[in-house]
C-alpha cells in the first residue's frame, strides 16, 4: 500500500488531545460505576462529537483508501493480464509466422530437392532409353547390313549371268550393226600370231564371205612370210574367230570370251563371300 496520507486523513493535534481526554473521562466513569451506581449525567460535549466525527471520517477515508487500493490493484491486475494476453498473442503470432516461414522454407527445399531428384531421374531415364534406342538401332543396322550382304551374295551369280547375257546380246547387236568391229577383232588377234608358216583363220559360215573379201587387209596384220588361210568353221557361231597355227591356237569367239568373263566374275563373288564368312566367324 502507498505510504502517502491523503489530505482527508489528516487530524489536527488539538483534536487528538480532546479524543484522549474523552477516552480518559470515559475510563474514570466506568471505574466509578463499578463501586456504586452514579447518576448519569447527560451533557453536550462538542469536543467529543468532533472526535466522533473525526473517527468516522477517518474510517471513511480508510475505507475509500482501501477501496481505491483494491480498485487500483484490480485495474493494474487487469492491465497486467491484458498486457500478458497481448504479449502471448503477439508471441503466438510471431511463432506462427516463423512456423509458416519455416514451413515455406522446408517446402521450398523439399521442392528443390524433389525437382533436382526428378530432373536427375529423368536424365538417367532418358540416357537409358537413348542407350537402348542406340543399341537397338545398331542391331537393326547390323541386321540390315547382314541382310544386304546375303541378298548381294545370293544375287551375285544371278547378276553375273544376267549381265553376261545382256552383254552378249549387246555385243552381237553392235557387231551386226557395225561389221567393221568384227574386222578389228580379227586383226587384233591375227597380230598376236607373229610367226611364219600357215595360219588358219576359222570364222562362222555366215561370216565367211564377208571376212574372205577382206583377205588382203587381214594379211597385213600377219608376218609377210606367213600364209593366211580363211576357213568356215561351224564351231564358230558368232562374229568371233579361231586362229590356228603350228604353234597353237587363239580362241577369239565372242561367246568364249564372255564365258571367261562370267567365270572370273563368279570366282570373285565366291572369294568375296568366303572372305566375309571368315571375318564373321573370327
Amino acid at each position: 500500500m502507498s505510504k502517502l496520507i491523503k489530505h482527508s486523513q489528516y487530524v489536527p493535534v488539538d483534536v487528538l488531545k480532546r479524543l484522549e481526554q474523552a477516552r480518559h473521562h470515559a475510563g474514570l466513569s466506568h471505574e466509578l460505576g463499578s463501586e456504586e451506581p452514579a447518576e448519569e449525567i447527560h451533557y453536550h460535549d462538542p469536543s467529543r462529537e468532533e472526535a466522533e466525527l473525526a473517527r468516522k471520517q477517518m474510517l471513511r477515508d480508510a475505507q475509500e483508501f482501501a477501496e481505491g487500493q483494491v480498485r487500483n490493484a484490480s485495474e493494474q491486475a487487469e492491465f497486467i493480464k491484458e498486457s500478458a494476453r497481448l504479449e502471448v498473442d503477439q508471441w503466438w503470432l510471431q511463432r506462427r509466422e516463423q512456423d509458416e516461414h519455416l514451413i515455406e522454407v522446408v517446402k521450398s527445399e523439399a521442392y528443390q530437392q524433389g525437382y533436382q531428384e526428378g530432373v536427375s531421374q529423368a536424365e538417367e531415364e532418358m540416357k537409358r532409353k537413348v542407350a537402348e534406342m542406340m543399341e537397338e538401332a545398331r542391331n537393326v543396322l547390323a541386321d540390315a547390313y547382314r541382310a544386304r550382304d546375303v541378298i548381294i551374295q545370293e544375287a551375285e551369280p544371278f547378276l553375273v549371268e544376267l549381265s553376261c547375257g545382256i552383254a552378249e546380246k549387246i555385243v552381237e547387236k553392235q557387231l551386226t550393226i557395225e561389221p567393221e568391229f568384227t574386222m578389228d577383232i580379227i586383226k587384233k588377234n591375227l597380230a598376236r600370231k607373229r610367226e611364219q608358216g600357215l595360219i588358219s583363220l576359222c570364222v562362222s559360215p555366215s561370216q565367211f564371205i564377208f571376212v574372205n573379201a577382206a583377205r588382203e587387209e587381214l594379211s597385213l596384220a600377219i608376218d609377210s612370210q606367213a600364209e593366211l588361210q580363211i576357213l568356215p568353221d561351224s564351231t564358230v557361231k558368232d562374229h568371233g574367230c579361231v586362229i590356228r597355227s603350228s604353234f597353237g591356237s587363239i580362241d577369239a569367239r565372242i561367246d568364249t570370251q564372255l564365258a571367261e568373263i562370267k567365270k572370273e566374275l563368279l570366282r570373285i563373288a565366291l572369294d568375296t563371300e568366303e572372305g566375309k564368312n571368315g571375318e564373321e566367324n573370327a
